[in-house]
């Protein structure tokens, strides 16, 4: 799965940035406020049935500077890394993907979760970002496991994550409350194939 296209501009603890052919991935910053409110406002019927519910001051600039603050603790700390995903020729927000309940010791495990705005939606860019943070996580990371959770009726996202190599493993009753109500979450998990981890370790 890793290939040339893969190129890891830094693993540097203090500037995490992911690569690939169209794509980069990094942390937010405060700069981002404007695109990241646009989009996200934008595509707000389009996301609320799949997230928590929104606060009241979810779009507000000093929430997003909360959010960066959490962002960089969070990596800091080798729990999360909450990135937002840009096309590399452009610099257009287009989503973001977490890396996030980082588990080491046995474990060695992390869960990624992820967001598209609508009008980027369908265009193969979610597949793409999962491409780059799989071999990032069994390499970079140095994890094993990768988990990922979604409701059994957002067929797409199932879709997304059987494209991008993840099995079904069960159901999580009652997981996550969205949108206001508690809702069944369907589990999958991707694990290194033969010989993937050295060669990600290799990269």
């Amino acid at each position: 799965m890793a290939k040339s296209v893969f190129r890891f501009l830094s693993r540097h603890p203090d500037t995490p940035e992911i690569s690939g052919e169209g794509h980069i991935m990094r942390l937010p910053r405060y700069a981002d406020y404007k695109a990241w409110m646009t989009l996200r406002s934008q595509s707000r019927a389009f996301l609320q049935p799949w997230e928590p519910t929104w606060r009241p001051d979810e779009l507000t600039e000093s929430a997003f500077r909360a959010r960066v603050v959490r962002a960089t603790q969070e990596h800091a700390s080798g729990v999360a890394m909450p990135m937002l995903l840009f096309r590399r020729d452009t610099m257009e927000l287009l989503g973001g993907l977490t890396i996030g309940h980082i588990r080491r010791g046995a474990s060695q495990s992390c869960m990624v979760g992820y967001w598209m705005g609508e009008k980027h939606s369908g265009q193969g860019h979610m597949l793409a970002a999962l491409e780059m943070a799989i071999p990032y996580i069994y390499g970079g990371l140095q994890l094993h496991r990768i988990e990922a959770a979604c409701i059994p009726d957002n067929w797409k996202s199932i879709r997304l994550l059987e494209k991008a190599g993840f099995e079904r493993e069960g159901l999580l009753r009652k997981y996550l409350k969205i949108n206001g109500e508690w809702r069944d979450h369907v589990i999958f998990s991707r694990l290194p194939e033969d010989g993937e981890f050295a060669k990600m370790l290799n990269t």
